[in-house]
């Protein structure tokens, strides 16, 4: 395994852990972990946690990718497996985000379902010999969506203070743009055919 496609575990190995510290009942352990408030505006450690490994995670993402191309290591695997982080990474986080009240749940069921058909298109052509990497417009949904669930986890701030909802508009954003990428994918693999 070369080192992009290390990087790119390691992403899926950072969403477990996201996971766990959104969702992990600490208080059955005694654990009471802390909650701040900045302005009147309720920020959780947990939340705190978890929003710096998804930046951490969110920047492999474009690291491991720069390394593929730089150091000649593009592979067919490479480019499935990062897709498939991708998705494990910011779908995980928009179910925990949508069952907690953040965002309207048909974000994440719009995006995951969107993910489930490209999958789909993608087999498909696999299974005829073609393998169908990320579009531009696909890298450009991934990214804003990034950035708002970035900014979700730290309740917005700094643009809160200004009642600037920069979170939540890069995540509705990044969903139109998810529907816009998956009919570029259906397109380029017909065209592919």
């Amino acid at each position: 395994m070369n080192l992009p496609n290390r990087i790119t575990v390691a992403r899926i190995v950072l969403t477990i852990f996201i996971i766990f510290f959104c969702l992990f009942p600490f208080y059955i352990i005694n654990i009471n972990l802390p909650v701040f408030t900045v302005k009147g505006i309720i920020i959780e450690f947990k939340y705190v946690v978890s929003g710096i490994l998804f930046i951490i995670a969110s920047i492999s993402d474009f690291i491991d990718g720069r390394i593929a191309r730089g150091r000649g290591m593009v592979t067919d695997t490479g480019k499935l497996l990062d897709s498939i982080a991708d998705k494990v990474l910011v779908n995980s986080v928009l179910v925990i985000f949508a069952s907690n009240g953040f965002i309207s749940p048909i974000v994440a069921v719009i995006y995951i379902f969107r993910d489930e058909v490209v999958n789909a298109l993608r087999m498909h052509a696999l299974r005829n010999g073609v393998v169908v990497p990320a579009g531009m417009m696909g890298k450009i949904k991934t990214f804003t969506m990034m950035c708002g669930l970035s900014l979700m986890f730290f309740s917005n701030i700094p643009f809160e203070f200004l009642n600037i909802h920069l979170d939540k508009f890069l995540v509705y954003f990044a969903t139109i743009l998810s529907i816009v990428s998956g009919f570029e994918y259906y397109y380029a693999i017909m065209h592919k055919k």
